[in-house]
Parts: C-alpha cells; structure tokens; sequence
C-alpha cells in the first residue's frame, strides 16, 4: 500500500486549497449577500471534506511507511502523532461543518443572522489547517519525510 503512501503530499494541497476557498466563498457571500457565492462555498466544502478525508487515510498509510522503516523515529514521532492529531480534528471539524450547514439548508434556516455563524467556524477551520499544515511542513523540511531524502 506504499502506493497511498505517496499519494499524500499530493493530494493534501486540496483541501487546503478547497478549505480556504471555501471560507472565502462563505465570507463574500454572507458579506455582500451573494446567493451565487454561498451556493459555491457549500460545494466547495463538500469537496474539501471528500479530500480531506482522502488525505487523512493516505496520510495514515504514510505513517504505516515511516514506522516499517527502522530509523530512530524518536526524534519525529511526537511530531507525526501532533500532525495526525490536528489533520483528524480538523477533518472532523469541516464534517461537522458540512452537516451543520446542510441541516440549515434543508429545514430553510440558513439566514442572515446565523450566516454570520460560518464566518468564525470558517476562520477556526483555518486556524485548524494552519496548525496541521505547521507539522506537516516540519515533518517534511526539517526530517525530510516523504521525500526521497528519506
């Protein structure tokens, strides 16, 4: 399954692109009451959800590399489990996202004052990915994983 493995660092860009888009989308749609943009925000959150959790599971399978190779994971374990910790909150997190806003668009009480809402959980989202995409990026420029340094 080596082959998931090296799918994640090229997946993983997708729902970070589609994250952020996505909050983008929601903010100037709720701002300048934009239907258009808020139709295109919850499209763009089901994608990243479908590739975040994409990247959650390859990401695991990189994991099961790392730990066959016997290197002295000590140094970078903490590390992984912090990466895999927030990269698993944040999915979860834009999952609830997604059924909360679904939820509000069936029963037709996606409204102006609670729009607002989206806006914070949007920014937490980022925040989430920031953090997440913090140990990520140390895993790979300062230990090299995932590269052919590696």
């Amino acid at each position: 399954m080596e082959f998931l493995a090296e799918l994640h660092p090229r997946i993983i860009h997708f729902p970070i692109a589609f994250f952020i888009l996505y909050f983008l989308f929601e903010t100037t749609g709720i701002l300048l009451k934009k239907e258009y943009l808020l139709k295109s925000a919850f499209i763009v959150l089901i994608l990243g959800v479908f590739f975040s959790l994409l990247s959650v599971l390859t990401g695991n399978q990189a994991h099961e590399v790392v730990k066959q190779i016997q290197i002295d994971a000590t140094l970078y374990n903490d590390l992984i489990e912090q990466h895999e910790l927030f990269a698993t909150i944040t999915l979860w997190y834009f999952v609830a996202v997604l059924v909360f806003r679904t939820y509000l668009l069936v029963k037709k009480k996606f409204e102006s004052k609670i729009r607002y809402t989206f806006i914070i959980l949007g920014l937490i989202g980022s925040l989430l990915i920031f953090l997440t995409g913090t140990y990520g990026g140390e895993l790979v420029f300062k230990y090299g994983i995932g590269t052919k340094l590696f």
